[in-house]
């Protein structure tokens, strides 16, 4: 049994034609259409944006940092330091390896210093790490732009694309990096400058990574930071980055006693759950705005109520039941929801797939600078169509344009048609 008798279609669908003149459609239906197109689609927007950010977000951590870090607790050294250093790492890294789900495991050297070139100068961390490692890493081998070769890395140094800006320098040039931890001699230690070429120039796409990081050939590394037969720590990958803390106990087996961990939920959780957080509510101010615009079918179809109340006497007179009214002028309220999330999901899906010559736009009508990489930490505004996202704001919309219609079809249904005809 259909849902809506065919008469019920045909007299909505009469009533929705209807000049306003002969009591149709009104402007506050009009006015509800329009209202939740755009309250759909700012809702599609902001969850593909939101998707999107947190897509590029999470894959430059996981595309350009290690998954988990091993590292050893400090012990006392004989020189009285104490001392984090591995000194069996290509042992510890090869029994990481072995660990289920581990796809690498690299020694690194780190660092942080000074690079200076042309008079110009900037702060540095610097990676020391092997070649055959160094292509493995993502968003190195394979960033969003490149300059130079990655196959002449053991010749030289690899920067980040903000560190050459900020020094001016291209492929071929030279960089002096600074360590104030250098030479140890009879009189003290002395700071340890050399330079290096530079042999390749990537960008991740991440402000962070870009304008800070230096990848050093791993013996090189040892030698300028003091650690010969030494690594800092174990770059650790894994398959399932989402399962890490499932596996940390392996992990730490195979990191051995002293072993500690330090994953990549560790170092960006924080501002993971904050963009869950700001999710959630964004979420929820765009449903009020959604309710809103559902809210004035409401005076829409109150009015329509109005104008057709000779015709519901008329109606119910030749035998047109309580429900059957109800559900015409349902029919005309729903319809609007209907139309509206129909054209609010075109527009969203849309502006989400166009977004990047969108905002192209909008930054060149706003003279330029309007995304800050520094602050947001990546270098553009990503958008993610998701499924789930888009059925969640028609599921949303055409929910509450159901209910709020429900109640002016009622007092339609309810009315008396010996009050409807007593004047006509």
């Amino acid at each position: 049994m259909a849902l809506f008798a065919g008469h019920e279609m045909m007299i909505a669908w009469r009533y929705l034609r209807a000049r306003r003149s002969e009591g149709g459609v009104s402007v506050m239906t009009w006015i509800s259409l329009i209202g939740i197109t755009l309250a759909v689609m700012a809702l599609i927007a902001t969850l593909a944006v939101r998707a999107g950010f947190r897509a590029e977000f999470v894959d430059t951590i996981l595309g350009a940092n290690a998954h988990v870090t091993v590292y050893q607790q400090a012990e006392v050294a004989q020189t009285g330091r104490l001392d984090r250093t591995i000194t069996d790492y290509d042992a510890v890294a090869e029994r990481l390896r072995a660990v289920e789900g581990v796809t690498r495991a690299a020694p690194l050297v780190k660092g942080q210093v000074m690079a200076s070139a042309g008079g110009r100068n900037a702060g540095i961390e610097v990676f020391g790490i092997t070649e055959d490692n160094l292509k493995t890493i993502p968003r190195i081998a394979q960033p969003q732009s490149r300059e130079g070769d990655i196959d002449r890395f053991t010749e030289g140094i690899a920067i980040g694309s903000g560190v050459a800006r900020e020094l001016g320098v291209v492929t071929g040039d030279r960089v002096k990096v600074i360590s104030p931890n250098g030479v140890k001699t009879a009189f003290g230690t002395s700071p340890r400058v050399k330079a290096f070429e530079v042999v390749y120039i990537f960008t991740a796409g991440r402000y962070d990574i870009d304008r800070t990081r230096v990848y050093m050939p791993f013996e090189e590394a040892q030698v300028f930071f003091n650690r010969e037969g030494r690594a800092d720590e174990i770059e650790v990958m894994v398959a399932e980055p989402d399962r890490v803390d499932e596996m940390s106990l392996d992990l730490l087996r195979a990191g051995g006693e002293r072993a500690l961990l330090w994953t990549w939920r560790d170092a960006s959780g924080g501002f993971l759950r904050a963009l869950d957080i700001e999710d959630n509510v964004m979420f929820v101010i765009l449903s009020i705005l959604v309710l809103i615009a559902a809210m004035n079918i409401v005076s829409g179809l109150i009015m329509l109520v109005k104008n057709k109340g000779r015709d519901i006497g008329i109606l119910r007179t030749i035998g047109l039941t309580e429900g059957a009214v109800l559900r015409i002028f349902f029919i005309c309220g729903a319809f609007t929801g209907i139309i509206g999330t129909a054209l609010g999901v075109l527009l969203g899906c849309l502006f989400a797939i166009y977004i990047d010559p969108i905002f192209a736009i909008v930054n060149g009508v706003s003279g330029g600078g309007i995304w800050d990489p520094a602050v947001r930490g990546i270098s553009f505004l990503p958008a993610k169509l998701q499924l789930a996202d888009v059925l969640s704001a028609v599921a949303l919309s055409l929910g509450l344009s159901f209910i709020v219609t429900i109640f002016p079809a009622r007092r339609a249904a309810r009315m008396n048609p010996v009050e409807a005809l007593r004047y006509e």
